[in-house]
């Protein structure tokens, strides 16, 4: 039988972080804290600067911390050290390089798909992803004029559009085989066998490019230009082609969309609606600067961490 956790923890910020040491404090042990860099908080690693003020009280907002972290003003390399102290004292080591694609619950226990083509089960989730999450780009540059003909998701596509999709995990294979039922649509990927997805996906894969789902395996993109408002796809076995619109989707989540692909009902703002906490889907719960509009701060999420480990040990 395959292990089922009691908590499942998406994201290794110090919304996450806080959430998985007090979940410990409070005698839940076992649980798993999933993160898809290598190292934990890589939103302060990546957009604050070397040496930059970290302040408790961000922005004026005083805070009484409630949990177990003592967490005080300093800059960016004391709080990245202190999170490591106490991921150490706690014996808590976060699951990197695992990028968690979707959660669905299924018999009244979640399944966690990462884009590794890993599941995990656990009978809670809390979802700590920071709002600056962004989808991975390709290395060629992309032309300023062409920006309105790229996208990272299937929203903005319409029937009669010549469509191409980049990638060769699960989401590009979702986006390509749903986009071929209403569209001319082609799959791009640069090897010629698709070894990252699930079971599902490659059977509707294998039915889809039976049916209407066109394919470039096996070769790369090397550029792309603007011919006549269109995006001209150059490769790298010497052929070109045309296409009205293409969509990444090589790796990277964007909040909004990883949050509708868990079902949790979204306000006008594009926030997760929570009470407590807790998301409109019973047992996922939220926590860190993606409840707020216009970014919360460190000691925030870590009241926040600890309050829905509260409320977790009140419902195991």
């Amino acid at each position: 039988m395959e292990k089922i956790y009691d908590i499942a923890i998406i994201g290794a910020g110090p919304g996450g972080i806080a959430t998985s040491i007090e979940s410990k404090v409070l005698g839940i042990d076992n649980t798993i804290l999933f993160e898809k860099t290598s190292e934990h908080s890589a939103t302060i690693r990546k957009f604050y600067k070397d040496g930059k003020r970290v302040d408790k009280d961000y922005k004026g907002q005083v805070v009484d911390l409630k949990g177990s972290i003592d967490f005080c003003d300093g800059d960016k390399e004391g709080s990245l050290a202190l999170f490591d102290s106490l991921l150490e004292k706690y014996q808590i080591v976060p699951k990197y390089n695992t990028d968690i694609e979707k959660v669905v619950k299924k018999d009244g226990i979640f399944e966690i798909s990462s884009t590794n083509n890993e599941i995990f089960h656990a009978k809670f989730v809390v979802i700590s992803i920071g709002k600056m999450g962004q989808p991975n780009k390709p290395d060629y540059k992309i032309p300023p004029t062409l920006l309105k003909k790229v996208t990272y998701n299937v929203n903005g596509i319409t029937e009669g559009e010549k469509v191409l999709v980049v990638g060769g995990g699960n989401s590009a294979v979702e986006y390509a085989t749903a986009l071929a039922e209403m569209t001319d649509t082609t799959l791009n990927y640069r090897r010629k066998e698709f070894n990252r997805i699930n079971e599902i996906n490659a059977k509707n894969l294998e039915e889809s490019m039976q049916k209407n789902l066109k394919t470039k395996l096996g070769v790369n993109i090397e550029k792309l230009e603007d011919v006549d408002s269109k995006a001209m796809v150059y490769y790298d076995d010497g052929t070109s082609e045309s296409f009205d619109k293409i969509v990444y989707a090589i790796g990277g989540a964007v909040p909004l969309d990883f949050l509708k692909k868990c079902g949790l009902e979204l306000d006008e703002n594009g926030l997760p609606i929570t009470k407590d906490f807790e998301s409109s889907v019973e047992n996922i719960f939220v926590v860190g600067d993606i409840l707020s509009k216009n970014g919360a701060s460190i000691a925030i999420a870590l009241n926040q961490g600890y309050e829905a480990a509260l409320k977790i040990k009140s419902k195991i």
